[in-house]
């Protein structure tokens, strides 16, 4: 479960990252890039809390 989180929040921190090189090289307009950052931003805020900053010994 752990690993698919991570898995999750980095798409998520990529979908916040890659669109605005994407928009600065002209590969996309800025409505694409703020939709995409905002999924992105609402992945990476949803799962990366369930996983980050937590010991081995606090999963069991």
């Amino acid at each position: 479960m752990k690993f698919l989180l991570q898995i999750i929040s980095y798409l998520g921190l990529g979908l916040s990252i890659i669109p605005a090189i994407l928009v600065f090289q002209g590969s996309i307009d800025s409505a694409t890039c703020k939709t995409l950052m905002a999924l992105g931003t609402l992945m990476w805020f949803t799962t990366a809390p369930s996983w980050m900053n937590k010991s081995e010994e606090e999963h069991g």
